[in-house]
């Protein structure tokens, strides 16, 4: 089976993986490079990458397509409305199934009212609810979007599908009508997703997000452009131009930061990206540290302390040795992983 999707996600592709799938890279060209600021939809999946894989490999061998809105390996990079529109198209003509990776599809919903023409003036919610009608299904992490602590959700129309996927819950996480969550979280996940469809919220949040972005940017730290919804992803190949990819410069750029600053990044280079089954490291043409922002938490003082730190940083990345690894987890090796300076 082949699994198309809009750049590879971490503990999805993994997944995919562990269940005999390949992942296949269906996201446009753009999207792999972090300069082009003139592409308000970097997410958008390449329909004729997408068409050539069915024609290649057959849609009986294709479950499903994932769409993650938005792509957060890609820099919280957005998909259009058009797009998702054109790949639910697609996909129901040869018969494969649309589902989203929809942990931050209310961030997507805020970048297609503001970049988007003909939604400047609809709800968050209207918008939403457009763009779920051009899945299938979706997972939902519940620590993004829905504003919790912890949780999430599968959602299908199939019913079929559903009552397979309630007997691995009843296995590995307890009964169905919850799932291994509380009452309780169950109760917050369900106000916070009201909550975050608020626009003063949504805008609030994103816009901070790009706020911090435009800071690093003029102290000179290269950046993913345009900024994303949830975080600012360093480009660490121009900020470590002396460290190739086998020296790890995203994690060497995360672990100098936090050395630093105390500021906590994450690599999201060729460590994320791991190993295929010939033991071969994916080698991803962006090698980025992405500088999360958790919703409701830091104020523009906490941002602008981070944003200087890491630019007195870049005045002396030369000083920036690379790593290799100590320790190497078999599996999502980034969780877990241990390194040492070369």
């Amino acid at each position: 089976m082949y699994i198309p999707g809009n750049m590879y996600f971490t503990t999805t592709r993994a997944h995919q993986e562990l269940n005999g799938g390949t992942f296949v890279d269906v996201i446009i060209d753009e999207a792999h490079d972090p300069r082009r600021e003139d592409v308000p939809f970097k997410g958008n999946v390449d329909l004729k990458k997408y068409a050539a894989l069915i024609d290649r490999v057959g849609p009986s061998k294709i479950p499903y397509i994932s769409v993650a809105v938005t792509v957060n390996m890609a820099g919280g990079q957005p998909v259009s409305m058009q797009n998702l529109r054109e790949v639910k198209r697609l996909s129901e003509k040869h018969g494969i199934k649309v589902i989203f990776d929809a942990t931050r599809c209310v961030e997507n919903a805020y970048f297609i009212k503001k970049r988007e023409a003909g939604y400047g003036d609809k709800s968050i919610a209207e918008i939403v609810k457009e763009m779920f009608s051009y899945a299938d299904g979706c997972t939902m992490s519940g620590k993004k979007d829905g504003i919790v602590n912890m949780g999430g959700f599968l959602a299908v129309n199939d019913e079929e599908l559903y009552r397979q996927a309630s007997a691995l819950v009843v296995l590995f996480e307890g009964m169905p009508s919850y799932g291994g969550m509380t009452g309780r979280d169950m109760e917050a996940f369900a106000r916070g997703l009201r909550e975050s469809m608020d626009y003063a919220y949504i805008r609030h949040r994103v816009e901070q997000v790009a706020a911090f972005g435009a800071r690093l940017d003029e102290l000179g730290v290269p950046i993913v452009k345009p900024v994303g919804g949830h975080a600012v992803f360093i480009d660490a190949k121009a900020f470590l131009p002396h460290l190739t990819q086998d020296q790890l410069p995203a994690q060497a750029l995360a672990a100098a930061i936090y050395e630093h600053s105390g500021v906590r990044s994450m690599e999201r280079g060729i460590v994320s990206a791991g190993r295929d089954r010939e033991g071969r490291d994916y080698r991803p043409q962006l090698e980025l540290v992405r500088l999360a922002v958790p919703r409701r938490v830091y104020t523009m003082a906490h941002l602008e302390y981070a944003a200087t730190s890491i630019a007195e940083l870049y005045e002396r990345r030369s000083e920036i040795r690379g790593l290799q690894w100590v320790y190497e987890p078999p599996v999502l090796r980034f969780f877990t992983g241990r390194f040492k300076r070369i």
